[in-house]
């Protein structure tokens, strides 16, 4: 676990303050459990709580843990049909932590992530669960970026190309000798493929339900989306693609644990499409090439925690496992992308 000092979290408050925070007293921060990429810690001044995000503290790779990226959609989304946690400030320089940091208000409410949070919960819970996240996705691609001041947020045509191309070049940084062939070849089966993209708006880039924060009670709602560092404009079908492509078991081997999207209650991948499409989400063209670029991109960011373990740059438990799921990824991937030839 990583600690912030007093010294950091000084800094960090007169930053709050300056953004028009009332501190009741002075900081205290707890890191939370979870989390492969960007450091998570709960603030408190003994009377409200807050969030706050940053990158580790070495092993950064290149357009990975943009805190700023999270805080600008955030705040841009505030007020939409897509619950976001309310940005309070944001901070690009390294002065204080080191690295940039976001600061949000805290959601309260419940974070389904292990296999033992979700069987707590009922079919009828669990069912009404996933009917809200996928609404709740929906409703994100469903949002005009112009609308929101998000239209240079990313780049909307060419979304597969980009993917297939950053990703690659991702892999070139964090990747092993020994898969460099599979990665390789699965890269560019997925260039010969490369679909015409049909649809554009804003995408999550790593949606799944521990990515969320639900309102369990007699009804179920969802009361924040986090984690927003991979989003971008682009192809909608691609975000679905990885939200089903999380339901693999290697998806385990990432987060260390058994986890609660993985879980066999839940819909299987035609399902959650299925799901999907009837909440009024985008037709899901070019469906294959995505679950295989879906995979292809989980394999790299497997690779990328491996990576960031083998240089012992991460904290927290499960880090040693994420090495194993980068072949069975890759793999995954491939065989799809050679059915698309």
């Amino acid at each position: 676990m990583v600690d912030l000092s007093t010294a950091e979290l000084t800094g960090v408050a007169a930053r709050m303050a300056g953004a028009g925070v009332a501190l009741a007293g002075p900081l205290e921060a707890r890191q939370i459990a979870g989390g492969r990429s960007n450091l998570t810690f709960q603030l408190t001044d003994g009377a409200a709580r807050w969030v706050l995000r940053t990158a580790p503290r070495a092993g950064r790779t290149p357009s990975a843990h943009d805190v700023a990226r999270e805080f600008r959609v955030t705040r841009a989304l505030r007020g939409t049909a897509v619950p976001v946690p309310p940005a309070v400030v944001l901070d690009e320089g390294e002065e204080v932590l080191g690295a940039p940091y976001a600061v949000a208000e805290f959601v309260d409410g419940a974070c389904v992530q292990s296999r033992d949070e979700l069987d707590q919960l009922p079919d009828e819970i669990v069912d009404a669960c996933v009917g809200r996240l996928v609404e709740t996705l929906a409703a994100l691609h469903d949002v005009d970026p112009a609308a929101v001041g998000l239209e240079g947020h990313g780049r909307p045509e060419g979304y597969a190309e980009r993917q297939v191309r950053r990703w690659s070049g991702q892999w070139e940084l964090v990747g092993t000798p020994a898969l460099d062939p599979l990665a390789t070849s699965t890269g560019r089966l997925l260039t010969a493929a490369m679909p015409v993209q049909r649809a554009s708006g804003i995408v999550h880039g790593d949606y799944r339900i521990d990515n969320t924060i639900l309102r369990i009670a007699e009804t179920v709602s969802v009361a924040a989306v986090v984690d927003w560092e991979l989003s971008t404009l682009g192809d909608p079908v691609a975000d679905v693609a990885l939200m089903c492509v999380y339901r693999h078991p290697a998806l385990d081997l990432v987060l260390g644990a058994p986890s609660a999207w993985t879980s066999g209650r839940l819909p299987d991948v035609s399902g959650l499409a299925a799901a999907y499409e009837a909440a009024g989400g985008v037709a899901l063209d070019s469906w294959e090439f995505h679950l295989a670029l879906g995979y292809f991109k989980l394999a790299v960011i497997a690779a990328g925690i491996d990576h960031r373990y083998r240089v012992g740059a991460t904290s927290g438990p499960g880090f040693d496992t994420a090495g194993e799921a980068v072949a069975p990824l890759l793999e995954e991937a491939r065989t799809l992308a050679l059915g698309l030839a």
